[in-house]
């Protein structure tokens, strides 16, 4: 007995058990280092981004007229620059978008009114945050007035909304004055002026009473955690053939002493 173990001590290898266990692990190793790949892609995304909101933060403001006109896309590196405009706000036309939340997650309104330049060109500005009247959403809310004669703003530049990139549904029938994403092309219809292309969130001047609430500005996403997780996975691929080996010599060791157990007088330690 000790003869035929001797000669086939890794025989077990190709048992259904442990074929299955070696094709597991030989899979597990591509894909953790894919994996790790993948977080390092999303580390080198998030790190860029922040680069770019902090420079777009950090440099002087410009007149929005610079950067976009009616119909124009805002590009990403246009996102979040700081811009100013000269006009008036015109609340008749204003609208309220729905199912946004504030710093505190409560479910409310952005405020949306146009804001006509002295050129007669219309930029749509983002006011700020309120709560809903009730919870049929179906009034039009009382929204607290701006400015009124003609007033400079500065705001933080913003591309329309989209479904793809917000993940919002634009849903249809809405109550009257209520949209579910900001869009120039529609406001420009729904106007029936020249809009300028993407949206403005409001910066200053701030209300005096605290509403609308100012929209935040943009926070660093956490790169580093996407680094982190990256190492993990490369040091679990690492780990898994390691692993593998310590099974194997646990099994050898296993069936060597269960050999011993059976003829202790002939059966002998394997060695690995």
């Amino acid at each position: 007995m000790a003869e035929l173990y001797g000669h086939g001590v890794y025989r077990f290898l190709l048992s259904r058990q442990w074929v299955i266990l070696t094709l597991i692990a030989l899979l597990l190793i591509p894909t953790m280092i894919r994996l790790g790949f993948w977080q390092m892609h999303r580390y080198d995304e998030r790190t860029a981004r922040n680069d770019l909101v902090a420079r777009a933060l950090s440099a002087d403001p410009v007149p929005v007229e610079r950067l976009t006109s009616p119909g124009k896309r805002i590009t990403t590196d246009e996102r979040y620059r700081r811009v100013t405009a000269t006009g008036r706000f015109d609340t008749d036309d204003e609208v309220v978008v729905r199912r946004r939340t504030n710093a505190d997650d409560e479910v409310g309104y952005h405020v949306l009114t146009p804001f006509v330049l002295d050129d007669g060109k219309v930029l749509l500005v983002n006011r700020g945050w309120i709560p809903a009247d009730g919870p049929s959403q179906t009034e039009f809310p009382k929204i607290p007035a701006p400015p009124s004669g003609e007033v400079t703003v500065t705001g933080r530049m913003m591309p329309d909304e989209t479904t793809e990139a917000s993940g919002i549904k634009d849903l249809e029938g809405l109550p009257d004055r209520q949209i579910m994403l900001i869009s120039s092309a529609r406001e420009a219809e729904r106007l029936d002026a020249p809009v300028l292309g993407g949206y403005v969130v409001l910066t200053a001047p701030v209300p005096g009473n605290g509403s609308p609430q100012p929209i935040g500005k943009p926070g660093d996403e956490d790169a580093a955690l996407n680094f982190a997780y990256a190492i993990q996975w490369w040091l679990f691929s690492a780990a898994v053939p390691v692993g593998w080996w310590f099974l194997v010599r646990r099994e050898v060791r296993d069936r060597a002493g269960a050999a011993a157990a059976q003829d202790p007088a002939e059966a002998e330690p394997a060695s690995v």
